[in-house]
């Protein structure tokens, strides 16, 4: 569920209203054309609960090639 999604995703930023704009952002950058946006949102969740989305330059990374993977 997304409301654990978000709680995980916490664990780096604490403030909600940060994270909200955060997913906000990325969920905008890594959306592709006729996906659905749900999906692209829990994308970033899990990206923002395995990496501080602040401070990791490894996340912009891993996202890339996550975002390559999904693609082929």
């Amino acid at each position: 569920m997304r409301s654990e999604l978000v709680f995980r995703a916490m664990k780096y930023v604490a403030n909600r209203y940060l994270l909200t704009r955060l997913a906000a952002n990325a969920t905008r950058k890594f959306h592709r054309p006729y996906s659905r946006i749900e999906e692209t949102t829990s994308e970033v969740l899990v990206l923002f609960s395995q990496a501080d989305p602040l401070g990791d330059e490894a996340l912009v990374d891993r996202a890339a090639k996550h975002r390559l993977r999904r693609a082929a």
